[in-house]
């Protein structure tokens, strides 16, 4: 089992890291919510937990718990700049369907 970051994903993580001035990387996580069932949670992480996966991408951590590793599976993590827009993409292959919105998802 697997999560990966791509290089512009760990360069924002980097930055977000260093402008906080502490942190080892981000937590991915799902939970349950909106139109699909499942959504993605992202959050700056200062330690891990004794029970998480710990995926080293480059200079961060990409940290799961073991309970949402099963739905991420096989994701990439990017950050993508389109226009006025920019955010965090998940590339996740275990999606079955997506809500019209966007923000939640099936497996």
């Amino acid at each position: 089992m697997a999560v990966t970051m791509t290089a512009a994903a760990e360069q924002h993580v980097v930055r977000h890291i260093e402008h906080r001035n502490k942190g080892i990387g981000v937590r991915l996580g799902v939970r349950t919510t909106g139109c699909s069932g499942l959504s993605y949670v992202l959050e700056f992480v200062d330690s891990a937990a004794n029970d998480d996966v710990v995926f080293q991408c480059g200079a961060v951590q990409l940290i799961v718990d073991p309970k949402s590793l099963v739905y991420l599976d096989g994701t990439q993590l990017d950050y993508v700049k389109e226009g006025l827009n920019e955010g965090f993409e998940f590339k996740n292959p275990n999606v079955k369907d997506e809500c019209g919105c966007g923000e939640s998802f099936h497996i």
